[in-house]
């Protein structure tokens, strides 16, 4: 099903998508993060220390400056707007209760203690960008008086004045219809990995489970997983397909880094297990 995209200019019905996309990235970075942590907390103590600063240092680098972003350059044209004053005053209200949370993360004194408020910390901020995706963005984008475009680029200007935009740079090269790079697969033996038979050691391994997560957060979600787990350890990821795709994505952001192990090859369910070297 395709998606009216309504802007009073090309420009700003273009930047309105990449801005959604954004949002999608950093959401599913998040929830990979967080979900990381929260099989960790019970599994593996001493990789949910990495964990969890691995957590704090995503939301310091990437969540925090884009929220300070979005005020000084973004928020300011709507809230020019008699209809939408009301809604950047509650946005900047969550951007301070976000800013809670992280603080609450970076003091917890254990990656145990950290779960409620990193699982807090992504229930918000994903219903905030629902209300910036579906009422702020296309509000300003059909506004004639208001270019979107520029007011992202301003926001993008801020954001690369502010870090060495390593993050931004991730986000260019994980853009879907990137040429692909061959994966290393490891094949199972036994019976080919159908049923995961001699799979024991991987049980304990934390497992992401992909096959509810939206289509738009799905690939982020996975490499915001990867991002948490430290060398030296695995993560089991279900799908509802072979995610040929999302693997070759892996190996062209991270070269190298994992080797991937399937555990059952569908026909319903696939799961697979990436090693970080």
């Amino acid at each position: 099903m395709s998606v009216l995209t309504l802007a009073s200019a090309p420009e700003d019905a273009t930047a309105l998508e990449a801005a959604e996309a954004h949002h999608a990235r950093l959401a599913g970075e998040l929830a990979g993060r967080v979900k990381m942590l929260l099989t960790a907390v019970d599994r593996d103590p001493s990789a949910a220390e990495k964990i969890h600063a691995g957590l704090v240092a995503f939301c310091d680098r990437s969540l925090l400056p884009h929220a300070a972003a979005e005020e000084a350059a973004l928020y300011p044209a709507a809230h020019g707007m008699p209809e939408a004053r009301l809604l950047i005053e509650s946005l900047i209200g969550e951007h301070r209760c976000l800013t809670a949370l992280v603080d609450a993360l970076r003091n917890a004194p254990s990656p145990a203690g950290a779960a409620a408020d990193a699982r807090a910390l992504q229930v918000l901020f994903e219903e905030h960008v629902a209300k910036e995706n579906g009422l702020v963005l296309p509000l300003l984008a059909m506004t004639s008086e208001v270019s979107l475009a520029a007011l992202l680029a301003d926001m993008h200007h801020r954001l690369a004045g502010d870090t060495d935009n390593t993050s931004a740079q991730e986000d260019q090269d994980i853009e879907e219809g990137q040429a692909m790079r061959e994966v290393q697969i490891e094949e199972t033996g036994g019976c080919g990995g159908v049923c995961a038979c001699g799979g024991a050691e991987e049980t304990a391994e934390p497992e992401l489970d992909v096959r509810e997560v939206p289509h738009a957060l799905r690939h982020a979600t996975v490499f915001g997983a990867l991002d948490a787990v430290p060398a030296g350890t695995a993560m089991v990821l279900v799908a509802h397909h072979d995610p040929l795709p999302l693997l070759a994505q892996i190996e062209q952001r991270s070269p190298g880094a994992f080797s991937v192990k399937y555990l059952e090859r569908g026909p319903e369910t696939w799961r697979l297990r990436l090693s970080h070297r």
